[in-house]
This record gives C-alpha cells, structure tokens and sequence, in this order.
C-alpha cells in the first residue's frame, strides 16, 4: 500500500509538473499588444496599486519567480522579466498580486509566513525520522514513530492548504490587474493567462493532496488502534 501511496502522489506531482511546463512554455511566445515585458508590467501594477517599497529584480533560471515578503522583493527569471508573452506578464502580476497581498495585510498570507518556520522542521521530520528510526530501532515503535510522522505531515499538510487561498487569489489578482490595466488583450492573450495560473495553481493542489494523503496513512492507524482498544 505504502509503494502505490508513493507512486500515485509522485506521479500526480509529476504531472502537475510537467502540465505548468508544459502550457508556459504554449504561451511563452510573440508578444502581447501593449509590447510591455513583464519587468514593465510589474512596476506599472506596483505603481497603480500604490505598492512603492518592493524591488523588482530578476535572475537566472525558469519559473524561479517568487516575491519575498520578508524584504519585499520581487524576483522574476530572467525570461519573464523580458520577455513580452502572455506568459511573462501572467507570471509576473501573479507575484505582483502577491506584493499587493501583502500590503494589505491579506491573512492567509501572513498565515503562512508565520508557519514557515515550524513547516521547515516538519519537512526535515518525514525526511530524516524514518532513517533516524532505523538506526536506532525507534521504527519499531510504531506508536511513537505514526505519531510523529502523522503530526509532521498534519503541519505541512496545514501550510499547503492555507498556500491553496494565497495563490488562488493572487492569480485572480493578477486576470483582473493585467485585464483593467490593458496590459494584454481580450480574448487569446487573456485565456493564454489564464491557462498559464491555472496550470500552475494544479501544483499548489498536488502538494496539498499529498500531504493530505500521507497525513491520513499515518494517522488512521492510530485511531483505528485507539477503537480496538476501547
């Protein structure tokens, strides 16, 4: 059972994956009717939004677009940054609506960076408690060990499910900045926009319903154990 849990989440994070990959780089192409790159696109909703204290900065690298609330920092991939697709300006009002969630003290957001801490120790328990447990027979425990484990993936399981309303309203952000702003046009620039979040939302989704998954395979045993004994 343990072998088609991981199989089955792998394949479905895989999937999700190859699926944004997949459709960014459908829409990563010609240029949107305003001529605007993403660079551009970013400082101008920044500015209309009366969002003035966040650098817009750019690397190297695919899809490593993130902004930073801890020092209100936008980075964009090189290619998004200059590039003109639908793709590129999508991405980048996706991380603006970020920036702009922030400012507006949007909880889910400040929800989350909150756990990040605790989600970081979850992380490092469900990958090194089961080796630690074999070598030092605490695997043997099984009590001790579906405990810890089921609370380690109940806290990541909780992070990525508070992830799920942060990212979903900044891609809904994002629609209606690039829309009302006249960055992209109706029609095949706006659906090539929204294909590109939605495909990206999907591996938000994967990571919470393999958390949710291996959360639930380490803690039914325990509540079917605690029936048995009542």
């Amino acid at each position: 059972m343990i072998w088609i849990l991981f199989i089955g989440t792998l394949l479905l994070s895989l999937w999700a994956a190859a699926r944004v990959k997949s459709v960014y780089h459908r829409y990563n192409r010609g240029v949107v009717m305003s001529g605007l790159s993403g660079g551009e696109a970013a400082y101008e909703i920044l500015r209309c939004a009366g969002v003035h204290d966040v650098e817009i900065t750019h690397r190297d690298g695919m899809l490593g677009d993130h902004y930073d609330p801890l020092h209100k920092r936008l980075v964009l991939s090189t290619e998004n940054f200059y590039g003109r697709s639908p793709a590129a300006l999508g991405v980048a009002a996706h991380e603006c609506g970020h920036a702009i969630q922030h400012q507006m003290a949007y909880k889910p957001l400040h929800w989350r960076m909150a756990a990040v801490g605790i989600t970081t120790y979850a992380n490092h328990v469900v990958l090194f408690l089961p080796i630690l447990g074999l070598i030092t027979g605490l695997i043997h425990n099984w009590v001790v060990m579906a405990t810890l484990m089921a609370s380690a993936w109940g806290i990541i399981m909780l992070f990525n499910l508070v992830t799920l309303p942060v990212e979903f309203d900044a891609s809904r952000r994002a629609k209606s900045l690039l829309a009302g702003l006249g960055m992209i046009a109706p029609g095949a620039e706006a659906t090539a926009v929204r294909k590109v979040l939605d495909a990206a939302a999907w591996t938000y989704v994967a990571a919470f319903i393999t958390s949710l998954v291996y959360m639930l395979w380490h803690l039914l045993p325990l509540l079917a154990g605690g029936r048995s004994r009542d």
